[in-house]
């Protein structure tokens, strides 16, 4: 078993030149996860996200918490936009 270690031993941390997002390109690609079991053998695991995921940013994660609320304004926000005449389909926005 693990050494409880009290709180007034650790150290504090300095976070005033951390760079918000630093490492977000590299987790977007995967990341392997080696876990140690307790008979001495690895279990190596491969995490890979969907190819349709989404990262929200902070920020806008204040006011959508979660997919469904993300969803629903999509879809409002879908909703008007103009259709194309003739053929009923939305206009595309350009970035």
């Amino acid at each position: 078993m693990k050494k409880k270690i009290a709180t007034d031993e650790i150290p504090p941390v300095d976070f005033s030149q951390a760079v918000r997002g630093k490492h977000s390109a590299c987790f977007r690609q995967g990341y392997t996860v080696k876990i140690a079991q307790e008979d001495g053998s690895l279990h190596i695991q491969r995490f890979v996200p969907d190819a349709d995921a989404v990262v929200i940013d902070q920020d806008v994660r204040k006011y959508f918490p979660d997919a469904a609320s993300i969803n629903k304004a999509l879809r409002a926000l879908i909703e008007i936009i103009p259709k194309q005449p003739g053929t009923g389909a939305r206009k595309r926005l350009s970035a």
